[in-house]
């Protein structure tokens, strides 16, 4: 039998990421400064929210009344195989905790160059994730799967991964029903990706969202460190929401812009910025939060 997810439907939502942060404040100071702030979402800190055990979680977020966005895959798959599975080890409680904390999504992404052949890095993979994958499916969870499109990034190794939205996609689907993708605005531009390719991976392949806009600048300019907020560069961000919304996409826009000197501001000046710039591109987009 096939395995089969539900979703409720809900609308789209703002959650606070900790790059605009900077990584200055502890978990629970984190998620009060976003609650504070107004986001009504937070992506949250996978080992500090386990040490306070699953009801000290949900208890804490429902005070915030903040929804949980994603956490992060908790496996070291880029290094060899006893690194792989010393680290798999730890889905085996991390998969439940999310998924009771109201959590069932868990993210990471993956260098489009490496070292090694294409092929032969790809094979790896799509054993490791795969066996990911097994894991979190016993605990209704999924794994979204982010390429990288900027060009830097495919030359800074011999041989180029996957970078391209549809063959992560592709690839996401073999390695099991509950993978897909995480798809971040910024490189959804910078690998060319189209609304359409929203549309066609469907709501079952989206699992997290990264909400950024990019400056008009030639591919061999373009740094990844170099992110604006959303509604600020050149990123068809009306298309990018509304193919969400066809799809029926109900989960966390997640704020991550890298540079802009947002790491260097108070984190409640970030925090906002992060926010109010969110809800504008929302807003632009005849959308609102739910």
């Amino acid at each position: 039998m096939a395995f089969k997810f539900e979703y409720a439907e809900l609308t789209m939502y703002l959650s606070m990421n900790g790059v605009p942060i900077g990584g200055k404040l502890a978990w629970r100071d984190f998620a009060r400064l976003a609650s504070t702030t107004g986001f009504k979402g937070v992506d949250v800190n996978l080992e500090a929210a386990m040490a306070d055990g699953v009801e000290g979680t949900r208890k804490f977020l429902e005070e915030l009344r903040l929804r949980p966005a994603y956490v992060n895959l908790p496996v070291e798959f880029r290094k060899d195989d006893a690194v792989f599975r010393s680290t798999l080890a730890k889905l085996e409680d991390a998969a439940p905790f999310a998924a009771a904390i109201g959590c069932p999504r868990m993210m990471t992404w993956i260098m489009s160059s490496s070292e090694q052949p294409k092929d032969e890095l790809r094979r790896v993979y799509k054993r490791r994730f795969t066996e990911c994958a097994n894991i979190l499916a016993r605990s209704h969870c999924r794994l979204g799967l982010e390429f990288l499109g900027p060009l830097h990034i495919r030359k800074q190794f011999p041989n180029e991964f996957i970078w391209k939205m549809n063959e992560m996609l592709e690839f996401a689907k073999e390695c099991g029903p509950n993978v897909g993708l995480t798809l971040d605005a910024w490189h959804w531009h910078h690998a060319g990706g189209t609304s359409a390719d929203i549309v066609k991976a469907g709501k079952d392949r989206i699992v997290v969202v990264h909400f950024d806009d990019a400056a008009k600048l030639g591919p061999e300019e373009v740094r990844d460190n170099q992110r604006l907020l959303p509604g600020e560069g050149v990123i068809d961000l009306n298309g990018f929401l509304h193919a969400l919304r066809t799809i029926g996409y109900g989960d966390s826009l997640s704020v991550e812009v890298f540079g802009r000197g947002l790491k260097a501001m108070p984190p409640e000046k970030s925090a906002k910025l992060c926010l109010d710039y969110g809800r504008a591109a929302l807003q632009k987009a005849g959308m609102a939060e739910s």
